[in-house]
């Protein structure tokens, strides 16, 4: 079995998901907009270049997400994704990309469970957890 979660964007999705394969690695094995398919005619005008679905594997972790329609977007919140490095050479390149035009909720530091730890919300509206163990 596995989790994999799914994100709802504001009509940002492919930026999103190409700046998260840009800063984690991996690959984005679907970015399929709605033009082109079965869903194709059901969205309004203008919409047919927005995300039906994308997918970015990194290491054995996926995450999945697509634009949401304006009347059925909402913010994302109650969560975060929580993503574990080797170094904190690693927690700091990614804590820095993902701040960048974002917000930081707690700054990267060194905690009593961590040699880094920081939590924010990026430019996308993603809230995310960094986090590289002792010992890294």
């Amino acid at each position: 079995m596995q989790v994999s979660p799914y994100l709802f964007f504001n009509g940002n999705c492919e930026a999103a998901f190409s700046f998260y394969q840009q800063v984690l690695g991996g690959t984005i094995d679907t970015m399929m907009p709605h033009e082109g398919s079965p869903a194709g005619g059901q969205v309004a005008a203008g919409w047919q270049s927005k995300i039906l679905h994308a997918r970015l594997v990194v290491g054995q972790f996926v995450v999945m997400g697509s634009d949401a329609p304006p009347d059925r977007f909402a913010p994302m919140k109650g969560f975060s994704l929580s993503l574990g490095v080797d170094t904190p050479a690693e927690a700091e390149r990614i804590f820095a990309a993902f701040a960048h035009g974002g917000t930081v909720r707690m700054a990267l530091e060194k905690t009593f469970w961590a040699e880094r730890f920081g939590m924010l919300v990026d430019r996308f509206g993603t809230p995310w957890m960094i986090n590289c163990e002792p010992g890294a």
